[in-house]
């Protein structure tokens, strides 16, 4: 078997040969490689190769690949069945362990993907406030809901689309768009509109890794408070992987509403929403708010979930672990690429990575827009070739894991040093 033959085949069956579109390599170029196996923090391609993958499935694999303990929990779990479609044990103790963190938390729900928790957090906002006027951020993405896909980050922007096609203008027309880390942009909406809710991720992870600012975040839900509009902090990326508490840890921003997911389901298709209980007690059967997910607390997830959180409760030392693993990789870029003069923009929340190809920090979804793409493509090319999986995407956050060493990270550094001398040379041809 090879990649490309692989890949060609899987088109003919599968629109785009993928399942999701950034993996398509669309912006970066090239085919992508066809994965068989994942092991500890590498991934093995179908032609045998290895790559030290930095992007561990997008967020939660923070233990890395096949993790034992997670592993054991699953098979554990399926000696008593794949799905029950009914309630479980398990649903039950991964919620008491998700609400005794979070003290904005006393009711939680699950669900399969991070889409269907932000699209029902906001269900279930808009049913509590009584308003349907929504704020999202230019270049945050909350899934692919319709009423979110507009200037959603992520793929959306990797492929060139502001929105999507198949969204009506009436999907959208109640969603209005401020500028991330500008609070003036959120007050003049606010000042013409009637808003029932706020979505924002604190830890921006789809426009490439930008963080909101402390202040823009405290002005954001006192606004919130002051026009009575619930607001929803989208942890779905950053929950448990920033830190054991989040965005929280940085910003100290209490949302009325939070969604999760990547983590909490342990590398299988779990998501949530949870908030007080005044507002989570909308949602039916107690409530007139409808959701409903017949794998929602899938037993095998759960079980995948609980393992995953138990294993950071007992190792409370891993974030500041990742932390420095993640500041000495970027830093180590940086370095990189300032000795062969190519402008870079690092950052670092937690275990989590960024940066952009652009002579100017990143504050916002425009400024990300700036970014050189081309030198990002050309990077993202010559470190898979030294076996170094990057998201293929210059706007995508990376994740490191406890399965990496000092030395993975020392052989990425010294990968980029090499990849930055090529692609100069390359220029001065």
């Amino acid at each position: 078997m090879n990649n490309h033959d692989e890949f060609i085949e899987a088109k003919k069956y599968i629109p785009g040969g993928v399942n999701s579109p950034v993996r398509a390599f669309g912006s970066v170029g090239g085919e992508p490689i066809m994965i068989a196996k994942g092991e500890s923090a590498y991934l093995i391609d179908v032609e045998n190769k290895r790559y030290l993958d930095f992007i561990q499935s997008w967020g939660p694999l923070i233990f890395g690949h096949c993790d034992i303990d997670i592993q054991n929990a699953i098979q554990s779990a399926l000696s008593n069945g794949i799905s029950y479609g009914a309630p479980n044990l398990n649903e039950t103790k991964l919620a008491k362990m998700i609400t005794k963190k979070f003290e904005n938390i006393d009711l939680i729900r699950f669900v399969s993907s991070g889409t269907e928790a932000t699209m029902s957090a906001i269900r279930v906002a808009r049913g509590y406030s009584g308003k349907s006027g929504l704020i999202k951020f230019e270049g945050c993405y909350h899934g692919h809901s319709d009423a979110l896909l507009v200037k959603a980050g992520s793929g959306a922007t990797t492929y060139g689309n502001a929105s999507s096609a198949g969204v009506t203008a009436g999907a959208v027309a109640d969603t209005h768009l401020a500028i991330y880390n500008d609070i003036q942009s959120v007050k003049d909406i606010f000042n013409t509109k009637e808003i029932g809710a706020v979505i924002i991720e604190p830890i921006a992870g789809n426009m490439g890794l930008v963080p909101a600012k402390p202040e823009f975040m405290k002005e954001l839900k006192s606004l919130c408070e002051k026009h009575n509009a619930v607001l929803i902090i989208d942890e779905v990326m950053s929950g448990f992987r920033a830190s054991e508490f989040g965005s929280a840890t940085y910003y100290g921003a209490i949302g009325d509403l939070v969604t999760f997911g990547k983590v909490i389901g342990g590398g299988m298709n779990v998501a949530a929403f949870g908030g007080k209980r005044e507002i989570m007690n909308c949602l039916s059967p107690d409530g007139a708010v409808y959701q409903a997910g017949t794998l929602s607390g899938n037993p095998l997830a759960m079980a995948a979930g609980i393992a995953a959180l138990n294993k950071i409760e007992q190792n409370p030392g891993i974030y500041s672990y990742l932390q420095n693993l993640a500041n000495k990789l970027v830093n180590g870029f940086k370095q990189a690429a300032d000795e062969n003069n190519i402008p870079l923009q690092i950052d670092v929340r937690g275990s989590m990575f960024g940066f952009f190809f652009n002579e100017n920090p990143v504050l916002n979804y425009t400024d990300a827009l700036k970014s050189d793409t081309k030198m990002f493509a050309k990077f993202h090319a010559a470190m898979l070739k030294r076996g170094v999986y990057l998201a293929p995407s210059q706007f995508e956050t990376g994740f490191v894991c406890t399965a990496m060493k000092e030395s993975d990270i020392d052989y990425a550094i010294q990968m980029a040093k090499e990849s930055f001398k090529e692609i100069k040379n390359q220029n001065l041809e």
